[in-house]
């Protein structure tokens, strides 16, 4: 009887040393540095999480840039790990095969994605290209940015929430956006603070009675459209009772030229946006 106890304690202490063993060997990449396999994680990135991440990981509309060594929800290969398999709650990132992208992906591919993540990340963050301090003053004051803008809840609810926008976007392609505002409208953007995917692309009615409204759709369906004007009034409009109804991909937001916005106070603007993608 002695010896049969001891012989399944032995067992059962042996068991569990092999999961504790197997549960630490699945926390590390498999693939880590090679080659090959962050080859095979490039052409699995652009099936999986290029629409929201960017060809080359540099970012887009939804997904943050994953190039940063300084990352906002990760910081370990497990961590990214989780992060793709099961999501994060309250963002745009869905969980492994519910985004209707690709199939779904093994845990062999989710460990190759990481591995070009790894392959393609800069090591050394990049350094402020402005003064951040000052550019929150501008996006608060005198650029008028939080008219239409809002960040952590604070701000105007006309164009995007910048709260992310530091994550998602380079530094470049936002001063892009504020120079040429038109040239990239988000198609179907999600927010985390917005129950519909939204494209800010603007609406031009004219109501039974000849008033013209001009706006951005909040959400829309054959019959009707909800919109907010630029004074974030928001209507509700059956179509079929509609004058006119126009749609144009030509932004509500008006261009910033050098003369109207400097490149020293957009460089700015752009280190106190960037600074936020990772905090």
């Amino acid at each position: 009887m002695r010896n049969s106890f001891l012989r399944s304690c032995w067992g059962a202490t042996l068991f569990f040393f092999i999961l504790l063993a197997r549960s630490k060997a699945d926390d590390r990449n498999p693939f880590a540095n090679d080659p090959k396999a962050a080859k095979a994680g490039e052409y699995e990135f652009r099936i999986n999480c290029a629409l929201c991440h960017g060809l080359g990981a540099r970012g887009g509309g939804r997904g943050p840039d994953l190039t940063r060594a300084q990352k906002k929800h990760t910081h370990s290969d497990a961590e990214m790990f989780q992060v793709i398999s099961n999501g994060l709650p309250g963002t745009a990132m869905p969980a492994n095969g519910t985004n209707g992208q690709g199939v779904g992906m093994t845990d062999e591919e989710i460990w190759q994605i990481i591995t070009y993540i790894r392959s393609v990340e800069v090591k050394a963050p990049a350094k402020p290209i402005g003064n951040v301090a000052h550019g929150k003053e501008l996006f608060y004051g005198d650029a008028n940015c939080s008219l239409c803008h809002m960040i952590d809840g604070k701000g105007g609810r006309l164009g995007p929430d910048l709260t992310g926008v530091g994550g998602s976007r380079t530094g470049e392609s936002i001063i892009d956006s504020v120079r040429n505002p038109s040239r990239r409208l988000a198609w179907g953007l999600t927010e985390a603070t917005k129950e519909f995917p939204q494209e800010y692309e603007t609406v031009t009615v004219v109501t039974a009675d000849g008033k013209e409204i001009k706006g951005v759709a909040l959400n829309e369906d054959n019959f009707s459209v909800q919109m907010m004007d630029s004074n974030e009034q928001i209507y509700l409009l059956e179509k079929d009772k509609l004058r006119s109804f126009k749609k144009s991909r030509e932004s509500m937001m008006p261009v910033f030229s050098a003369d109207v916005l400097s490149d020293k106070d957009l460089d700015d603007i752009v280190a106190y946006l960037v600074g936020l993608g990772v905090k």
